[in-house]
């Protein structure tokens, strides 16, 4: 006997975070993520499984959060980065278990490792501390001083982020960690920092990704060293985002992932002949975008496998280096989480609301699949949800029409017409994400008798450039009338009924905030963490100033009276449908003020009901990172809001006759 999901099924579900296979590729290890209610916090252990299924074994238990495993090159010992003695220090254990030994201390806290080839020692990447009164200079043996007062300077962009807050006291660098003695030396220094890296197959060289000096430190660049430190060369200056470098396996290539445009969510794969230094773009740039770009890996000197993003769902594919056409190797209606492959074996993890978070495994022929793990066996008694790739007919913002993707999720067996939840994705350069984490809620109303439309509409991710690009500039005018469309005609088969709610964070934040000031055909909405003032987003978000420009397709000058007529806040004065807004006052992507602002100015409009939640030190990602207590608050709020106001129709909007027309426009537009 199934039971439904409840909100309180966060604190029973594990979540495979990360996957590291071993060098012969028949094991994995893998960062498993649960809840420890009593802390109201989280736990990250490491877990090791046999490629065959038969060998299932806990290589840590805690306390606090172990990830990042990195198996030597011989398979023998496994390091991994522990925050159990306060900050990130990395680890060593044997393979076949045993107590884990910390391995040395750098300055501050360690981000990411790897081994040297000869195993006898690793490098890391680490944080130092700087004053930021020296804007970059170096301090030339000067110590960092003790300050009364700790002034928070910013002399370049940007200066704070989000989940991390002010950043300019410290830099991200490279040492050389003695795997026996944790001896360590320092290998770059310099007024920037460090976010990826790979050492060359003979250990000689590393290659890294490092910020640009001077104003704009959110630009990216290839780099390579020696391994000591010495003979740095700059290999790339004509991306604004180069990420995680690889070295193929025998030293003269090197893949990247990369963008060409300050902002741009869409990722393409590159490889550069270390020799010439000639950079080529692989396969089509609509068919080949990264999904996430530690998936790549080498599965020989002449080709590559990675998790790309397609069509709203993540494939394995094997792409040839010297041209032709890419192969697909994993795939389904669903996405991956983790992603690591060995040895002619692939791991992976899936993201998928009828499925539970689990280590899955096959050949690199792609066939043979099987489920390695059992972290979640409650999933079992929860009631079963169909999820479904629907087909939409929509206006295509040209005067034309097209047809675009969406999920749609119910509970099994169930008929129309429901209730419907219109959930809007983030970005917009995204698409519909499918983790349980961050959408608990939707399990839950489906198992209340609820239909949830997750729509991958214009401007969407994964479905081509021309695709996604269509947006800029026409934030809401173009996408709210295929969300519109969409509902109605699911409302025409039969699926849904007049009962409509909208939900959505960060880009659906904004859309949620734009729909109810230009329609009334939604009895509830959620908005959370919005773009609800393009103009003040551009200068308060810690990436508005080179993202909003792009968006409003407009880069590189950003062009304010158009992010006044985008904005939801010059329309939340007409609206009429009861809306609650959420948010983590610590939130530096879309700070407290952009829903603070819709809030206020609807609640002084007039008597439509509305609430402003805000979740102190909680940042942009509240709803599947905060604290347990935190999600749980979030989702219980969420479904009461629409629950509770869904039966009631909202009245017209309120408004001149001019707002009236353009709402009624913006319905008809839509279907």
């Amino acid at each position: 006997m199934t039971q439904p999901f409840q909100i309180e099924d966060l604190y029973l579900h594990h979540k495979v975070s990360q996957l590291e296979a071993a060098p012969d590729g028949q094991s994995v290890a893998c960062a498993v993520r649960s809840v420890d209610r009593d802390s109201d916090d989280y736990i990250s252990c490491i877990w090791a499984l046999s490629l065959d299924g038969t060998t299932r074994t806990q290589l840590t238990r805690g306390p606090g959060t172990d990830n990042t495993p990195r198996w030597s090159p011989d398979g023998t010992r496994l390091a991994f980065l522990s925050n159990r003695d306060g900050s990130f220090r990395v680890h060593v254990l044997p393979r076949g278990g045993g107590e884990a030994a910390p391995l040395g201390k750098l300055p501050g806290a360690v981000s990411e490792i790897r081994w040297m080839p000869d195993a006898k020692a690793l490098v890391a990447s680490a944080s130092v501390t700087v004053d930021p009164d020296w804007r970059g200079e170096r301090p030339n043996g000067r110590e960092v001083p003790k300050r009364k007062v700790q002034p928070q300077v910013a002399w370049k962009l940007p200066y704070k982020a989000d989940g991390m807050g002010y950043m300019l006291t410290r830099e991200i660098h490279l040492f050389r960690l003695d795997a026996e003695s944790g001896e360590h030396a320092q290998i770059t220094d310099g007024p920037f920092d460090v976010m990826a890296f790979d050492l060359s197959p003979d250990g000689k060289q590393i290659a890294h990704v490092r910020t640009r000096t001077g104003r704009f430190a959110h630009l990216t660049d290839l780099w390579v060293c020696d391994v000591d430190g010495a003979n740095t060369r700059q290999l790339t200056q004509d991306f604004a985002t180069v990420m995680s470098p690889v070295w193929s396996p025998d030293g003269r290539q090197l893949a990247f992932s990369a963008t060409r445009k300050e902002g741009d969510a869409q990722t393409g794969l590159f490889v550069m002949d270390f020799g010439s230094g000639r950079v080529q773009q692989l396969g089509d740039e609509d068919a080949l975008q990264v999904s996430d770009p530690l998936s790549v890996s080498w599965e020989a000197e002449d080709r590559l496998v990675l998790v790309r993003q397609y069509r709203g769902k993540h494939e394995v594919v094997r792409v040839p280096v010297a041209g032709g056409q890419l192969e697909v190797r994993v795939h389904g209606q669903r996405q991956i989480g983790a992603f690591s492959a060995a040895a002619g074996c692939y791991f992976y993890s899936i993201d998928h609301p009828s499925q539970p978070s689990e280590v899955h495994a096959c050949p690199a022929g792609g066939a043979g699949e099987r489920v390695l793990s059992d972290f979640n066996p409650w999933w079992k008694d929860r009631t079963p949800l169909l999820v479904e790739t629907w087909e939409f007919k929509v206006p295509d913002g040209r005067g034309g029409t097209e047809k675009i993707e969406g999920w749609l999720l119910r509970a099994e067996g169930q008929s129309g017409p429901l209730p419907l939840l219109n959930d809007v994705h983030g970005g917009p350069a995204a698409y519909a994400l499918l983790d349980f984490d961050t959408n608990v809620y939707w399990q839950v109303l489906c198992s209340r008798g609820w239909a949830v439309l997750a729509l991958n509409a214009v401007g969407s991710a994964s479905y081509g450039r021309e695709f996604c690009d269509r947006l800029a500039g026409h934030w809401g005018e173009y996408d709210l009338p295929q969300h519109l469309a969409a509902v109605q005609q699911l409302r025409d088969e039969g699926v849904c009924d007049e009962r409509l709610a909208i939900a959505g964070k960060s880009y659906g934040g904004y859309l949620s905030g734009w729909a109810i000031g230009h329609s009334a055909e939604f009895r509830a909405a959620v908005v959370m963490a919005p773009v609800g003032n393009i103009e003040t987003h551009y200068g308060t978000s810690d990436g508005g100033y080179y993202a909003d420009p792009l968006y409003m397709g407009t880069d590189p000058k950003f062009d304010r009276e158009l992010a006044k007529q985008l904005s939801p806040m010059r329309y939340v004065e007409k609206a009429t449908t009861p809306t609650l807004f959420m948010q983590g006052a610590s939130d530096e992507r879309c700070p407290k003020c952009q829903s603070e602002e819709l809030f206020v100015s609807l609640m002084r409009a007039g008597e439509t009901p509305a609430e402003l939640v805000l979740y102190p030190d909680e940042d942009h990602h509240f709803l599947g990172e905060g604290a347990p207590s935190v999600r749980e608050d979030a989702g219980r709020r969420i479904i009461d809001w629409i629950t509770r106001h869904v039966n009631r129709a909202a009245p017209p909007l309120h408004g001149d006759d001019t707002g009236e027309q353009e709402s009624s426009a913006l319905q008809q537009s839509g279907g």
